[in-house]
């Protein structure tokens, strides 16, 4: 009796290794830290400027708070990385002529050139993690992903 008892104790014990939100920031970090590489051993830039550079060169000017909003990153992280990257001389805010409290930022030609760079090498990432997966079980997962995520 005691057996059993310790049995489905022992059964009962979480496993944090097999917690799916554990597992996917687990492999979240692995693979960032794999690509983080670009942007930070040749820029310099830490994850969140890449994410705003990234935005700015996809969608063009935005605010901000465009980018916190199309980002999901804190309105605070998005200020640090534009000071960052204004420093870096990768972007420049332009104040609007309507409403001087209101500014756009904008991808300077060091910015674009970064841009362009960097989304070669994620395509490269890409690419690598399709030929180590497979194609269809890479695309399985970024499925799996967004539907995690609610997109």
């Amino acid at each position: 009796m005691k057996k059993l008892a310790q049995t489905r104790e022992s059964d009962d014990i979480f496993e944090l290794s097999s917690f799916t939100p554990y597992l996917l920031n687990q492999a979240a970090e692995a693979q960032s830290d794999v690509f983080s590489r670009n942007y930070r051993e040749r820029y310099g830039m830490l994850r969140t400027e890449w994410r705003v550079l990234f935005h700015l060169g996809r969608h063009g000017d935005m605010s901000a708070k465009e980018i916190s909003e199309s980002a999901s990153i804190h309105k605070t992280k998005v200020s640090r990385a534009v000071r960052a990257l204004e420093e870096k001389r990768f972007l420049s805010r332009i104040t609007s002529p309507d409403d001087r409290r209101s500014e756009r930022l904008s991808l300077r030609p060091p910015g674009q050139e970064a841009f362009r760079h960097l989304s070669r090498a994620a395509q490269d990432y890409e690419a690598a993690l399709e030929q180590r997966l497979g194609k269809r079980d890479a695309r399985k997962l970024r499925e799996l992903l967004k539907r995690l995520d609610g997109t």
